[in-house]
């Protein structure tokens, strides 16, 4: 019986298993992002308001930033297996919770809402387990390739999942959507049960970190403070986090605004984002990230930010759009990937739950600051900035035009022009400049014998 039992995970290791649990996750995802299309239709026929999408987004932030220093300590402590499943198990009860309500006629906003708040405290827990047990299955010069494809599933659902459900909601309804997510977070969930994922071995640094709850929710912060490089380092994509955030916000209201309201003309530019990911996702899968990669990483955020917010700030049309649309995915995945490769090397296997969680909390907590920002900016600053007669008009209008948009377009550029500071900044700093040299590796790669917790 054991020895079937060393054969079937023999069979089930390495970049095979990843491979598997990475195609149960896109399955998922899938299935997740139609719902959510369904769901977004719903609540605006519902209630005709954007406040009430926007607050959905918020419900299931909040979760993440909250639970994510206890959430880190969990994933070092338990199986993170068995976490990655309670997160699938979390997200398809949820969605049957809905489904009942709705089949039943008594669902309401308010119910989203908390669905959406359990879903993010379900996320606190599975993001930094699903990121802390690639270092455990794979190889590290496999880290690389992995962090591709995982860039590719959040890009190729965005393209697939809507035009999925905005085809199949007119035959089967919200109802149907549900049922489809219902089994792919059972698939997800089965391939999550035909794999290994070892827990790691111990390390000097996981030995002084034992102790209490709190004393382990903690230690995520304080292995940062005292890895100056690699939290200025995380500085920089926290401050990138709410550039992108701020151009984001405001790229549909800009498009819509310079094309009279153009529904087409916004939805090309949007499957452009999705196709620059899978693009630059691919590439990364095959070739995997530089052997410089502090370099690597900073050169991919220049490319990202003088080839993305700067075109679309200063496009007018189609092409300068898309190709805007394209490049600033593109690149930004080979800057996601090679960053989370670098922490996957720098960081001991044993504590990368707590320190992944943190890394996450910092990274994302700019996020609501960059969309408040924007839509005020926009609304009371830059559009009337820009009209005909002001002065903004006169001094950036043969940068991006005059009229409805050019405030906005003005906006992109400014963003462009911060994030390539930033991306400069990985040249000039020398705690960044150095950090591969100053921060060694945790040479513990995975090994191929051993129990695995959870099973």
């Amino acid at each position: 019986m054991n020895e079937m039992k060393a054969r079937w995970n023999d069979r089930f290791d390495g970049m095979l298993g990843f491979s598997l649990v990475w195609l149960g996750q896109f399955v998922s995802l899938i299935g997740s992002q139609m719902t959510r299309f369904g769901l977004t239709i719903w609540a605006w026929q519902v209630t005709g308001r954007a406040t009430a999408l926007a607050l959905v987004g918020l419900f299931s932030l909040i979760p993440m930033l909250v639970f994510s220093p206890i959430a880190g300590a969990v994933v070092d402590r338990w199986s993170r297996k068995k976490l990655m499943i309670l997160g699938d198990l979390v997200a398809g009860v949820s969605t049957i919770f809905l489904l009942i309500l709705f089949l039943i006629g008594k669902m309401e906003i308010w119910h989203i809402y908390l669905v959406a708040a359990i879903s993010g405290t379900g996320e606190a827990f599975q993001r930094p387990a699903y990121m802390a047990a690639i270092s455990t299955m794979i190889p590290k010069k496999h880290y690389g390739r992995a962090q591709g494809m995982i860039g590719m599933v959040a890009s190729a659902t965005s393209i697939i999942a809507p035009m999925a459900a905005g085809a199949l909601l007119g035959f089967i309804g919200i109802n149907g959507i549900m049922f489809i997510d219902v089994a792919t977070f059972t698939f997800a969930i089965s391939m999550l049960f035909l794999v290994r994922i070892p827990q790691p071995a111990q390390s000097t640094e996981g030995e002084k970190a034992r102790g209490s709850m709190w004393r382990e929710s903690a230690f995520g912060f304080h292995f940062l403070l005292d890895r100056r490089p690699l939290l200025i380092m995380l500085m920089s994509f926290a401050t990138l986090n709410l550039v992108l955030t701020f151009a984001f916000s405001i790229l549909a209201p800009m498009i819509l605004a310079r094309t009279e309201t153009n529904e087409i003309m916004l939805a090309t530019v949007q499957m452009f984002f999705g196709l620059g990911g899978v693009a630059g996702g691919a590439v990364m899968s095959i070739f995997g990230t530089p052997k410089k990669r502090v370099r690597g990483l900073y050169l991919s955020i220049l490319g990202s930010m003088l080839l993305g917010p700067t075109l679309l700030g200063i496009g007018s049309s189609l092409p300068l759009w898309a190709a805007g649309a394209f490049f600033v995915v593109f690149f930004a995945q080979f800057a996601s990937g090679t960053s989370s490769v670098i922490w996957q090397t720098k960081v001991p296997h044993d504590v990368q739950g707590r320190v992944f969680a943190y890394r996450g909390m910092i990274a994302s907590i700019a996020s609501p600051i960059g969309m408040m920002l924007a839509g005020t900016l926009a609304d009371y600053v830059f559009e009337p900035m820009m009209q005909v007669g002001n002065w903004g008009a006169d001094i950036f209008g043969r940068l991006v035009g005059t009229g409805p948009g050019a405030g906005m377009g003005l906006m992109m550029v400014l963003a462009g022009t911060i994030g390539v500071i930033l991306g400069l900044s990985g040249f000039i700093i020398p705690a960044i400049r150095n950090l591969e040299k100053l921060i060694p590796d945790c040479d513990t790669e995975p090994e191929p014998e051993g129990v695995e917790a959870g099973t």
